[in-house]
């Protein structure tokens, strides 16, 4: 998706597959937990407060967790404050450094992913390294940005993704600036200051605070352009640094949007290929009349929703998610074959619980996070943009020859940061990460959300990265099940062997 509306795909299920990693430094010992002690070392300017604060360590489940301060605006420290929460899994030895985990988004839990990954991580990297989760400015457990009501964002979802008249786009334009403007009434200064600049800047807060000189960090999707910022701005902080399913922070939002395009419809492609193959297919026994079947059914969905699960009918928009969130991971393609063989019959319910299983809506018709509402607010501040309707007309036959299913639909994404109501301070800087080591940057083949050719334009941003490659399919690579892939990560990790540079797994 575009870094505006729809690029809720790059974040959604993304959030439920990726990490970071940082060195902190806790003490572990048996039986015990001794809490870190901030780096001895000078703060920048006007920012001693944050770098050598007190941080009050409790137990949470089966981790230690506290709460970190940090300026809203890192230009007036000594205004306004925001907290963000961490969660600290230690190492099963003796701890030589600390992993920090985020899984992408913008707007993924890295306390809840910091769980998964404690114990996904190889045992040579547990033994000498702590786990942690820190949730960044505005999301999850963080104090969270509050935009638009849950019945509100329901609206928001299943409006029409792909207008096909000056009525429908100004209905589309009209309401992504009422999602910027719920930004702004529900957090205030915040909603202005949850860019990834600002993110970065957190994270060098937290790696003092834990007592590390260097950051080690593993980030997936959103989290490598966090990761790539991070080594920009400190470049002499980085330790080992892991970017899996890699963004292209140079793209602006046609060519970001387009790159999903790319993606999803490569993916989807992917997806019928595997799917004629069995007797019970839905979409038939070519591949390509089955990619436009699906398309044919979006057009109908357009015209006319099906019935869809209680109230709530499967419009455009919600199959537009319900499809996309399948995509994420080759384990889905069945289900994807069951709610288009529902959706065929007149029956949308399985794509419209696909879609709150992708924007984590509850069966009370509450929202589990703000993963689809942060998404908008950190992409519109990372890379503004001032698109006209002509200039996103122009593109919309290359969108479609790359995705009949998505390709409209992520054309008119890219239009969305044009009306976003809330100036940017802190949009991305150019990226080369000169003077940081190596840095390991992964690409997988056939991945919908953060397509391959992005992982490669990465590393060639990057003067100190080598490129691993997944071929493969789903987004990420790490958690995919690869051998060759863990393996590789985890050497890396655990004793800083660099993996060959165009190495394919």
């Amino acid at each position: 998706m575009t870094r505006a509306r729809t690029a809720v795909l790059l974040s959604v299920v993304a959030a439920l597959l990726v990490g970071v990693v940082v060195y902190a430094a806790f003490a572990t010992r048996s039986g015990g937990f001794e809490e870190p002690t901030p780096l001895d070392a000078a703060a920048p300017d006007g920012l001693e407060q944050f770098y050598t604060q007190d941080l009050n360590w409790t137990e949470c489940d089966e981790a230690h967790c506290t709460w970190v301060t940090v300026p809203v605006d890192y230009s007036k420290p000594d205004g306004e404050t925001t907290r963000l929460r961490m969660a600290y899994y230690p190492a099963t030895g003796d701890a030589q450094r600390s992993i920090f985990v985020n899984p992408g988004g913008p707007g993924g839990s890295a306390v809840d992913f910091a769980e998964t990954m404690e114990g996904s991580l190889g045992a040579d990297v547990r033994d000498q390294a702590d786990v942690i989760g820190v949730d960044p400015r505005g999301v999850g457990l963080s104090t969270p940005l509050t935009c638009l009501s849950d019945s509100e964002f329901d609206a928001y979802t299943a409006a029409d993704p792909d207008p096909d008249d000056p009525q429908e786009v100004q209905a589309q334009r009209d309401g992504f600036a009422k999602l910027g403007e719920a930004c702004l009434a529900g957090s205030g200064d915040l909603a202005a200051h949850v860019s990834t600049v600002e993110v970065a800047r957190d994270m060098d807060v937290v790696r003092a605070l834990v007592g590390r000189p260097t950051l080690d960090w593993f980030g997936a999707s959103y989290g490598t352009e966090l990761g790539s910022v991070y080594a920009e701005l400190f470049p002499d902080k980085v330790g080992r640094m892991v970017l899996d399913g890699a963004v292209d922070p140079t793209l602006d939002s046609v060519e970001s949007s387009f790159a999903q395009a790319t993606g999803f419809g490569r993916a989807l492609q992917a997806y019928a290929e595997d799917c004629v193959t069995s007797d019970t297919c839905p979409i038939g026994t070519d591949a390509d009349a089955g990619v436009a079947k699906v398309a044919d059914l979006m057009t109908q969905l357009d015209a006319q929703p099906l019935p869809g699960l209680d109230d709530r009918p499967l419009t455009e928009g919600l199959a537009f998610f319900g499809i996309a969130v399948t995509l994420y991971d080759k384990a889905a393609w069945p289900t994807l074959s069951q709610a288009l063989s529902a959706a065929f019959e007149g029956d949308g319910s399985i794509l419209v619980t696909l879609s709150d299983i992708y924007f984590g809506r509850q069966a009370d018709g509450t929202y589990d996070s703000n993963l689809g509402q942060v998404i908008s607010a950190v992409g519109c501040l990372d890379s503004p943009e001032g698109l006209t309707e002509a200039d996103v007309e122009a593109q919309i036959p290359r969108f479609v020859a790359a995705s009949p299913v998505f390709g409209r639909a992520l054309a008119w994404g890219a239009l969305g940061c044009s009306d976003w109501p809330i100036e940017s301070a802190n949009p991305l800087p150019q990226i080369d990460g000169a003077g940081a080591p190596p840095i390991v940057v992964i690409g997988t083949t056939r991945d919908p959300a953060t397509p391959y050719e992005s992982a490669k334009a990465l590393a060639s941003q990057l003067e100190s990265a080598v490129l691993l490659t997944r071929d493969g399919d789903g987004h990420t690579a790490y958690l995919s099940g690869n051998d060759c892939i863990t393996e590789a990560v985890d050497r890396y990790l655990a004793d800083g062997t660099v993996p060959d540079d165009g190495a394919t797994c």
